[in-house]
């Protein structure tokens, strides 16, 4: 299997969902405190940046 630059962004978005996706989960289920909202914060912040991620592929 021959990685181009289109699969490299699609595992790239893959993994950063799942980062986000754990951060989330602990800024809800671990942390309750202040610091919870900075995890949360985070995660949709990687969100964003896989979802840029997500629209470059294809126009790289």
């Amino acid at each position: 299997m021959r990685m181009n630059k289109n699969t490299v962004l699609g595992y790239a978005t893959l993994i950063m969902i799942i980062v986000g996706i754990c951060l989330i989960a602990l800024g809800a289920f671990r942390y309750h405190e202040v610091s919870g909202y900075g995890f949360a914060a985070v995660g949709i912040g990687f969100f964003a940046i896989a979802w840029v991620f997500n629209a470059l592929k294809g126009r790289v």
